[in-house]
């Protein structure tokens, strides 16, 4: 038994994987939660100082939204869930 010669195909330029961008979380002001509340989630969620987590909420509550992390879509994901846990708006957008 003799075996016949595998023609292999070249890739195609389209046929190169162009790496994801990015994920945006973005938290999204609300007439519900308070401003130490926030500012206390982001701390516990993402380990952010006391004064950056600070600046987010002040961010979220005078310009209506905040970006508070990115990276991959399963971590964007997992952050949002988080997020909705705790009871704060979150979406999450490509990085642009």
């Amino acid at each position: 038994m003799t075996t016949a010669p595998v023609e292999v195909k070249e890739p195609e330029i389209s046929d190169v994987v162009v790496p994801d961008r990015p994920w945006v979380v973005i938290v999204w002001n609300d007439p519900i939660n308070m401003m130490s509340y926030v500012t206390f989630v982001f701390q516990k969620l993402f380990g952010y100082s006391l004064e950056k987590a600070t600046k987010l909420m002040l961010d979220v509550h005078e310009k209506g939204k905040a970006a508070v992390s990115s990276g991959p879509r399963e971590k964007a994901e997992l952050d949002v869930f988080r997020l909705h846990e705790h009871g704060l708006w979150a979406t999450m957008e490509h990085d642009s």
